[in-house]
């Protein structure tokens, strides 16, 4: 059986979509057969951050309403071997997600992968529900400032109330903290929530921190994850957190601020 992985946060635009095609990516990149599903109908982005927006013919809901089967549906990347896309819908709304179908179509993934990562939308609403409800494990990503850490808290929440796992009383959702757009200089000087500050808010292991980074940007406008920017530091970051998540001892890099030229001079 696959293990069900949820990508999800409380505010929009802290890097879940970002997080879920370079995890999966890197997941695949492992040899680990991987498939990413978004989640977000009405808005679907994943498919363009992974380059194959040209492709999709059928998606998720087409899946559920029994409108294509999986093998019509799923998009093969072209770069990765063992990684696979389901797009979501841009013409239905989140209603269309029904949780016997999303049931369904987990149960048939799960037959061919060995990871299946979800990309949920922001908020707490019923498509971010439907993400998470039969997750086995779940990435909360979180920016370091107080309204993103704040709405991650509420999700934290949900994780441990709303899943088929808590529902059933089984063991519950193991929960990984990842920091997206850290900046070391800018933590110094107070202008954003230090790890521990965010360690102590949320009070959950932290599996990966990633550097903000024009890189990040970049490759999600030429529709490729980073994570296959080998020489990139964020790239870098997500690799060490697919390490991790697979048990590997990895130390933290991008964590400390940089020392200029005049800090390493005089031996600062």
């Amino acid at each position: 059986m696959a293990k069900i992985i949820v990508v999800t946060s409380g505010k929009g635009g802290v890097g879940k979509t970002t997080t879920s095609a370079s995890f999966a990516a890197g997941l695949a990149m492992r040899g680990h057969k991987t498939v990413v599903i978004d989640f977000d109908v009405g808005l679907r982005n994943l498919d363009l951050i992974m380059g194959c927006e040209r492709r999709v013919v059928f998606d998720f809901v087409n899946v559920i309403n029994g409108e294509a089967n999986l093998k019509q549906a799923l998009i093969r990347d072209k770069r990765i071997d063992n990684l696979s896309i389901l797009a979501a819908s841009q013409t239905r709304d989140k209603d269309a997600l029904s949780e016997e179908g999303v049931e369904r179509t987990l149960n048939k993934l799960s037959e061919e992968f060995d990871y299946i990562v979800c990309d949920s939308p922001a908020g707490i609403e019923k498509g971010a529900l439907m993400a998470m409800y039969f997750a086995d494990e779940a990435l909360v990503v979180t920016n370091p400032e107080v309204s993103s850490v704040r709405d991650s808290d509420r999700v934290l929440g949900m994780l441990s109330s709303k899943t088929k796992r808590s529902i059933e009383g089984r063991e519950p959702v193991k929960e990984h903290l990842v920091v997206t757009r850290y900046a070391p200089n800018r933590v110094g000087k107070g202008e954003m929530l230090s790890l521990d500050d965010i360690g102590d808010i949320l009070a959950i292991p932290l599996l990966g921190v990633v550097p903000e980074s024009e890189t990040v940007l970049n490759a999600s406008n030429s529709g490729m994850p980073v994570v296959l920017e080998n020489n990139a530091d964020a790239g870098g970051a997500y690799m060490d957190m697919v390490a991790r998540f697979l048990g590997e001892d990895r130390p933290l890099r991008f964590t400390q601020a940089k020392k200029g030229f005049f800090d390493r001079l005089m031996g600062r």
